[in-house]
C-alpha cells in the first residue's frame, strides 16, 4: 500500500477516518478469511477421522470378515506395515519368504485446460462451452481403450452439433464398453480440466489412448508419455505382483489367496519373513481387539457429535488477537475446532448406522446342528448403564469377564465359554457382524462427485469451497482497497483546494499589509 500523507492543510485525521467509512468492507474481508481458516479446520478434523475409520476398516474390520480369522493358526510378518495376512484352515505351519515388487493401481489421467480460443488469453471452458467456442467438430469422437494389451474393448462416444461440455461429459459418465465397464469423468469448471480414472485397480480395468483425435485434444483429454509436462499427468493402471518363495504371482487388486493364505499387500517391500503357527487365544483377542477399535471410533464420534456448536464462537480478527494472550487464542480456537462437526449429518449417519448393527441379532448354526439367531448380548457383550456412563461412552462395548474391563471384570465370561465349548458357531457370528459392519462403511466411503473413494466425507466439494473462498477473498480485497483509493483521492482533492483557499488568503494578507 502507498504511503500517503494527509490533512495537511484540513488538520482532518484522513486514516482514521477512511478507517472507518471503509470498517463495513475490511470486516469482509476478515469474515472471509475466517470462513476459509474454519473450513481448512474442518477439512482437518475430517481427514483425522477419516484416517480411523479407513484404519478400522482397511484392517482389523476387513480381516474379521474371514472365517480364517477366527482359526487356531496365526501368521505374522517381519514387515506389517508392508502386508497383513489372514490365515485359513488350510494354512500350513512353516516360515516362508516373501517380496512384494509392485502394488495395484487404478489408472488416473488429470486433462490439461481445454481453451476457448488462443491458450495465450487464458480463457478456459466452462461446462454451457459448445463444441463451436472450442473449434470441434460434429462427428468427431473421443475413445478410450479399456484393458490390458491387446484388448479390444472402447469405450467411444461421438459429439454431435451444439454439444456442450456438460454433454459431453454426461455421455462420457453413461458410455460402457461392450463387456458393460465403465470409467469415471469429472469436469471441473474452476480449473476447465477434465479428469478421467477407473473405476477399480489392476491392469484389465486401467484405460489408454492409442490416438488423440482432435477434439480428444481439445478437451485437453490427451497426453503424451515423451512429454516430461504432459506424461505426469496419466497414471497407468497396474497389477500387483509378488514373490513368494521365489514364485511370482499377480493380482488385480493387491489381495492374493495362497495355500491358505490371504495376503493383502501394502507397500513395495523386500525379505519379508512370514511365519505361520497354531494360536490358541486368538479368537477372544482378535474378537476384543474389534470391539476395542469399534468403541475409540464411536467415542471420537460421539463426542464430536455432541459438542458445542462452533458457530457460538466467532472466528478472531488479527487485531482481536493482538489484544490477547497466546494460550487465551489457543483456548478460543479450541472450542470452535472442537464444535465443527457438532450435529453434522454425515457424522450422525455413521453413529446410527454402526449403532445398528451392533443391536442386530444374526443366525448361527450351533454344534448339535440346531440354528439359533444370536446378539452381542447372548455372549455376554453389552453396552453400560445410560444413566452412570457418560456420554461419550454410552455407545462402548464391554466384554463380561473381561479383565482389562473394570466395569464388566467381575461378571460371568460367556464369550470364553463359548469360544471353548463351540469355537464355530463364535465364528460364525462375528464373521456376519464384521461383514455387515464392513459392508455398511464400504457404502459410506463410496465416491461421487462430491467426494473421493473410501472417503466418508464430502472433501472434493470442501476443496472446491476453499478455492471459491480464495477468489471471493480476492475480490473483497480489491472493493476494500477500490474504497479507500476513492476516499484518498477524494480528501486529496479537498486538501488542494485548501491549498489554494489558504494561499490566496496569505497572498491578500500581505497585499494589505498584514
Amino acid at each position: 500500500m502507498p504511503i500517503r500523507i494527509t490533512g495537511m492543510n484540513s488538520g482532518l485525521d484522513t486514516e482514521s477516518i477512511i478507517t472507518a467509512l471503509t470498517q463495513q468492507k475490511k470486516d469482509r474481508v476478515d469474515k472471509l478469511k475466517g470462513d476459509q481458516t474454519k473450513l481448512t479446520w474442518k477439512q482437518d478434523k475430517w481427514k483425522e477421522l477419516n484416517k480411523k475409520v479407513s484404519s478400522f476398516y482397511n484392517g482389523t474390520l476387513s480381516n474379521m470378515r474371514f472365517s480364517s480369522a477366527y482359526t487356531k493358526k496365526t501368521t505374522s510378518a517381519s514387515k506389517e506395515s508392508a502386508v497383513s495376512i489372514v490365515t485359513g484352515d488350510a494354512a500350513m505351519n512353516t516360515t516362508q519368504t516373501l517380496n512384494i515388487t509392485k502394488l495395484a493401481k487404478a489408472a488416473y489421467l488429470t486433462g490439461q485446460k481445454a481453451y476457448v480460443g488462443d491458450p495465450e488469453e487464458n480463457k478456459t471452458a466452462k461446462l454451457d462451452t459448445t463444441i463451436e467456442e472450442l473449434g470441434i467438430s460434429a462427428g468427431d469422437t473421443i475413445d478410450f481403450r479399456v484393458g490390458g494389451e491387446g484388448s479390444d474393448q472402447k469405450i467411444s462416444v461421438t459429439i454431435a452439433e451444439g454439444d456442450t461440455v456438460e454433454k459431453i461429459l454426461n455421455k462420457l459418465k453413461s458410455a460402457t464398453t461392450a463387456d458393460g465397464t465403465k470409467l469415471d469423468f469429472n469436469f471441473d469448471e474452476k480449473n476447465g480440466r477434465f479428469y478421467v480414472a477407473s473405476q477399480k485397480e489392476g491392469g484389465q480395468v486401467a484405460f489408454h489412448i492409442d490416438a488423440a483425435t482432435d477434439a480428444m485434444k481439445k478437451l485437453g483429454l490427451s497426453y503424451d508419455g515423451d512429454s516430461e509436462e504432459t506424461a505426469k499427468n496419466y497414471i497407468a493402471g497396474s497389477s500387483a505382483t509378488i514373490e513368494l518363495n521365489g514364485v511370482e504371482y499377480t493380482s488385480e487388486n493387491n489381495v492374493f489367496e495362497i495355500n491358505g493364505l490371504t495376503i493383502t499387500a501394502k507397500e513395495v517391500a523386500s525379505n519379508i519373513t512370514i511365519t505361520t503357527k497354531q494360536d490358541t487365544s486368538g479368537i477372544y483377542d482378535n474378537i476384543k481387539n474389534m470391539l476395542k477399535e469399534y468403541n475409540e471410533l464411536m467415542k471420537e464420534i460421539t463426542t464430536a457429535y455432541g459438542a458445542d456448536k462452533a458457530k457460538k464462537y466467532s472466528m478472531l480478527t488479527d487485531d482481536q488477537k493482538d489484544e490477547m494472550s497466546d494460550k487465551e487464542v489457543e483456548e478460543w480456537e479450541k472450542k470452535i475446532k472442537d464444535g465443527l462437526l457438532s450435529g453434522d449429518e454425515t457424522l450422525g449417519k455413521i453413529r446410527t448406522g454402526l449403532r445398528g448393527i451392533a443391536n442386530m441379532g444374526f443366525d448361527i448354526k450351533l454344534k448339535d446342528g440346531t440354528t439359533s439367531t444370536f446378539h452381542l448380548s447372548d455372549f455376554g457383550i453389552g453396552t453400560g448403564s445410560y444413566f452412570t456412563t457418560k456420554e461419550e461412552d454410552r455407545e462402548a462395548l464391554h466384554i463380561d469377564g473381561d479383565k482389562d474391563d473394570s466395569l464388566t471384570s467381575a461378571n460371568a465370561d460367556k464369550l470364553s465359554a463359548l469360544i471353548s465349548s463351540d469355537p464355530d458357531a463364535v465364528s460364525d457370528f462375528f464373521t456376519q457382524f464384521a461383514k455387515e459392519m464392513y459392508g455398511k462403511l464400504s457404502d459410506m466411503m463410496k465416491g461421487s462427485e462430491f467426494k473421493t473413494s473410501f472417503t466418508i466425507y464430502e472433501d472434493k466439494l470442501m476443496a472446491s469451497q476453499y478455492s471459491s473462498y480464495n477468489t471471493k477473498i480476492s475480490d473483497a480485497q480489491k472493493a476494500l482497497e477500490a474504497a479507500q483509493d476513492k476516499l484518498y483521492k477524494k480528501f486529496s482533492v479537498m486538501e488542494t483546494a485548501l491549498a489554494k483557499t489558504n494561499s490566496a488568503s496569505g497572498s491578500l494578507s500581505s497585499f494589505f499589509g498584514g
